[in-house]
């Protein structure tokens, strides 16, 4: 039955170590939900993202650090049970000290993540795009990340910096660079505008770097092809999956209320025999 458990003897931390070494860039399409997962994988990609922002709205709150590590590691667990594909898991602030960065490590190792990523704001914090951030200082960021290193067995870190829009590109560059010293294993620089600004910190910066490709934020529509000639190894795509989801919900769900009937969007749904196929209901009738 061993179509019904992925393999867990290959550590994802390590699975993601591989194709960051095998592949020209990496592209990790989020993934907020185990189907979504399957989806993903099915489609080809490789490795999924979670993203903060998206389970926050997937739980109907906010993206200012309101849900638990509990929640996030159950529903971590459940998104790497489905698909197997190694999963960067964005963890805010880390849910506190970096005492607390050490249980969330262990916590994520624990729940199969094969990466955390961990972002440089104060509590509450807000959304990457959005303005009116505050910043931890660089010593106590440095902190979190030694402490996540020293806890972790195959995890990579991630750490992201908020402090282009807050401080300037000079002092995102200084703290990615102390961040690199510190043992981050992945640079994430938020919310950068401009070429300008994603090349000169990928030519500032000896790390691989992650591109955060979201919409309607401060970001313009730039191509994997571009973040990968200006020397970016990761290109995240957060919330995407969700929004276009929630928006066909909403068109759904309009319908309905208006002409109590979904008989004209049927040729926009996905066909039970697809969702069967996808989900594998045919291998557990076998079992019976």
């Amino acid at each position: 039955m061993s179509w019904l458990v992925n393999d867990f003897s290959k550590t994802p931390g390590n699975m993601l170590k591989k194709l960051l070494d095998k592949e020209d860039i990496l592209i990790m399409p989020g993934a907020h939900a185990p189907l979504y997962a399957i989806l993903a994988k099915n489609a080809g990609f490789k490795s999924v993202y979670l993203s903060g922002g998206a389970f926050s709205a997937l739980l109907g709150l906010p993206d200012i650090g309101l849900f638990t590590l509990t929640e996030l590691t159950d529903w971590a667990r459940k998104i790497y049970r489905a698909s197997g594909l190694p999963m960067l898991v964005d963890v805010d602030t880390g849910f506190g000290s970096e005492f607390n960065v050490a249980r969330t490590v262990q916590d994520m190792e624990n729940a199969h993540a094969a990466a955390i990523q961990i972002e440089d704001q104060i509590m509450p914090k807000r959304c990457g795009h959005l303005d009116g951030k505050e910043l931890i200082s660089k010593d106590d960021m440095v902190l979190k990340i030694r402490a996540a290193k020293s806890v972790r067995k195959d995890l990579l870190i991630c750490a992201r910096t908020d402090a282009n829009t807050v401080y300037g590109l000079d002092d995102a560059i200084d703290r990615a660079n102390s961040y690199v010293a510190a043992g981050a294993d992945i640079i994430f620089p938020e919310a950068l505008k401009t070429e300008y600004e994603f090349k000169t910190f990928a030519k500032s910066v000896d790390a691989p770097l992650l591109a955060n490709m979201t919409e309607f934020g401060k970001t313009p529509y730039y191509s994997v092809d571009q973040f990968k000639n200006w020397g970016y190894k990761i290109v995240i795509f957060p919330v995407t999956s969700l929004r276009i989801s929630a928006h066909a919900v909403e068109e759904l769900y309009a319908e309905l209320i208006t002409k109590g009937t979904q008989k004209d969007i049927i040729d926009r749904m996905q066909k039970r025999k697809d969702l069967y196929k996808t989900i594998e209901y045919d291998k557990y009738e076998t079992l019976i």
